[in-house]
């Protein structure tokens, strides 16, 4: 039985999904109703008896799994992701009164937030055309993001940093701005810890840096400096954090991919494809799978790169009709890649799901429990 339980437990973590319901404490509760009466002595660290299987035995048997908060795992998923042969064009829509889509936020898996370098910051669907429209945004390259509760938030004229509610009715100012001679240029919220990233520019020095904000407003990190003190940033508006944690930045001004890691170490700086071509960043976004996209509108691609900053291909390039691409946003839900150039946004499909349940090769959780050998009783 011990053998058994062990077996199921690595069952469930390396297969069970969200929407598979099959649990292993399901399955032991079916065999106590469909099987004889099973008595049994069991003599672990942690438990020791000798009664009749029930169901507190077996969920105190199964309390090493651990589950997390939304029943997500995420290496799990990743296990069962994969890259294809290439991009596929999913859709494409043209956005009217844009003239060039610099930023893209997801809000669901067909709404979307895009600027451009004109104050216009709008919402739309599939269709392109506006759902809303925010008057008082910041002309730039990354001035907004949404959170967990598919709240906007974004950066003003004024550079205060808003936070526009999920029914568009009510604005509230989340960080005001006092220190005039730092203007933030890009935000981005993290899902993992639900900070707030935002990309600092000091006009009179040509210097940048990365400020980290918690939920409640409050300043909690400054990365700023390389490890051996001179300055990281020249001008970090487009950021994004990778699953490790790290803090990932496309620095246009210093024709660099610059990443930290969580508490503000450099890591390394990516300046190109090892050609030699050089680098001229813009969106810059990571996947489920830990790479690093970038736009590069030197050579019209969106670069991959993996989290430790080898270049790996060109995701997209010219002939696939991104001319000049400058916005990016990868669909956490849909796996599907956002990208903006000029007034057209175009949906990629680069990776794909294999689901481990379906595959013809693998036995079903019932089916590898019961080609297991009889429990000593």
């Amino acid at each position: 039985m011990i053998r058994h339980i062990v077996r199921l437990r690595r069952y469930e973590h390396r297969y069970v999904q969200p929407a598979f319901t099959f649990s292993a404490l399901q399955f032991l509760s079916f065999t106590k109703t469909a099987l004889p009466q099973i008595h049994l002595t069991l003599h672990t660290s942690q438990l020791s008896m000798t009664e009749s299987l029930n169901k507190e035995d077996v969920m105190e048997s199964l309390s090493a799994i651990q589950i997390t908060e939304r029943g997500n795992r995420r290496v799990g998923n990743q296990c069962l992701l994969k890259l294809t042969s290439g991009a596929e064009l999913h859709q494409s829509l043209t956005l009217t009164r844009v003239d060039c889509c610099y930023h893209i936020s997801c809000v669901t898996s067909d709404r979307v937030w895009v600027s451009d370098n004109k104050n216009n910051l709008m919402l739309t669907d599939t269709t392109g055309v506006p759902l809303h429209r925010v008057e008082d945004s910041l002309s730039g390259v990354g001035p907004h993001t949404v959170n967990s509760e598919s709240e906007l938030i974004y950066i003003d004229r004024n550079y205060n940093i808003n936070k526009l509610s999920k029914d568009m009715k009510t604005t509230t100012t989340f960080i005001e701005t006092t220190d005039s001679t730092w203007e933030p240029g890009g935000v981005y919220w993290s899902p993992s810890t639900g900070d707030l990233l935002v990309g600092m520019y000091n006009d009179d020095t040509k210097t940048g840096k990365v400020t980290r904000y918690n939920q409640s407003g409050q300043l909690t990190q400054t990365i700023q400096n390389h490890n051996t003190g001179r300055g990281l940033y020249s001008g970090p508006c487009f950021i994004t954090e990778n699953n490790n944690g790290d803090v990932v930045v496309s620095d246009f001004m210093s024709g660099a991919v610059v990443v930290t890691e969580r508490g503000g170490r450099h890591r390394f700086s990516y300046t190109g494809h090892p050609s030699g071509s050089g680098l001229a960043p813009c969106g810059i976004c990571t996947d489920a799978l830990s790479h690093i996209l970038v736009c590069d509108v030197i050579t019209d691609t969106v670069q991959m790169i993996n989290k430790d900053g080898q270049f790996l291909s060109h995701l997209l390039t010219e002939p696939q009709e991104m001319r000049v691409p400058w916005g990016l946003s990868y669909d956490v839900n849909t796996h599907r890649l956002w990208v903006g150039s000029y007034n057209k946004v175009r949906v990629y499909r680069y990776i794909t799901r294999q689901d481990a349940l379906t595959d013809e090769h693998r036995p079903s959780p019932y089916e590898e429990a019961m080609s297991s050998s009889t429990p000593a009783v």
